[in-house]
Formats: C-alpha cells, structure tokens, sequence
C-alpha cells in the first residue's frame, strides 16, 4: 500500500483556482471525466486509483495532480511497473488553497456510520475534507469543514453514472460543482444517495 508519507502538506499560490476533484477510478477512467480535468488548474484523486496511467491521464493547466491511496491501492493489484509510484502514495494530504484548507484521504478506515464525525473531529482546521471508498457521492454542507465524496469516475459501482466534483477555491468564496454523466449502459443504474441538506444545492454550491 501507498506509504511513502503518513501525510503530504501542500501550498498551491493563486487568488482562485479550479480544481477537478475524484476517486475510486479503480483502473479506469472515464473519458468526459478526463476532458474535465483539462479545464482546471489542479486535479485530485481520493484514491482506489488502480495504476499510474490513471494519474497520467489526468491533465490539468497548471500540471500538478495530488493522490492518496485507497484500501486497494496495493501491490498485488497494480502492475510491478507502477509499485515505486505506489511506494510515494500518502495516506493523506493537506493543500493551503486560496481560502482555505483541503484535506483529501480515502476515508477506508473505521465504521461507516461515524465517518463523518471522525472526519472534522482528525481535521477540525480544514474548510473542506474530500474523502472516497464508499463510491457514493456525498455533499455534507450544514457545518464547516464540509466533508465530500465526489463518488466514483470509473466504471465500478457508480449509482448513477461517473461523476466528479469541480471546486473554485476563491480568497473568500468556495464553490462546489457536481458532474455527473449517465452510466453508459443498457442496465439502469441507482440514483445518487446526497444528504437532505446537499439535495438542493447539488449543483454549485458557495460559501
């Protein structure tokens, strides 16, 4: 597994940047999510990455892609190749953004049901925690830090189709985009699972 730091702490300068934000690619990723990694500044993977053609792939303006690993990013399933680039994986990073905070790790350990407590109790300084695993797209936005899932980019288990989060991180305003592409399929896939208060706001929202 990925544990070349515990932790990776980060400064990105700028007044605003646009960051393309996904997870649980687990090998594959899909190609409209690729195109919109092209738009933005920075990319990031919240790991189950699968292998390093998948970071390859990601193509932000400004070059830089941030990942951790997920529970599945280990050796047996990655291509020998690609295991010193999974040697450099952190658990989890931090990256000063305009405004703020991002704290991104793949959110595998301990129960479920708590995740998010645990989240903001571990980070309690970050304005946004972005976290993976459970392949559902999630916007917990009732109280800072936020704590996001942007569900899955790939083909595995996406409830609804790939889909990734876009944030504009702004001196005093983040904004939060949802895509979401349809499942190219004949099966019908499951719709989204957001929380109550993210359902109305799944679109952009600011603070």
């Amino acid at each position: 597994m990925g544990s070349g730091a515990a932790g990776l702490v980060a400064r990105v300068p700028g007044r605003s940047l646009r960051l393309a934000i996904l997870s649980d690619t687990h090998g594959d990723l899909d190609a409209r999510i690729e195109h919109l990694v092209t738009t933005c500044d920075l990319a990031i993977h919240g790991g189950d990455i699968g292998n390093a053609d998948i970071l390859a792939r990601m193509q932000p303006g400004l070059g830089r892609v941030f990942a951790v690993f997920g529970n599945n990013d280990v050796s047996r399933q990655w291509p020998e190749r690609d295991h010193d680039l999974l040697r450099q994986l952190p658990e989890w990073l931090e990256l000063a953004l305009p405004g703020g905070r991002l704290v991104v790790i793949h959110g595998h350990r301990g129960p479920a049901r708590d995740r998010h407590a645990r989240l903001r109790a571990r980070f309690p300084t970050a304005r946004a925690i972005v976290y993976g695993h459970s392949h559902r797209l999630v916007l917990d936005m009732e109280t800072v830090p936020w704590v996001l899932n942007p569900g899955a980019a790939g083909r595995t288990r996406t409830y609804g189709g790939p889909s990734c989060l876009l944030l504009t991180a702004g001196e005093t305003d983040w904004q939060v985009e949802v895509h979401r592409f349809p499942f190219l399929s004949t099966r019908r896939a499951k719709a989204p699972v957001l929380p109550r208060q993210a359902a109305r706001a799944a679109k952009t929202t600011h603070v």
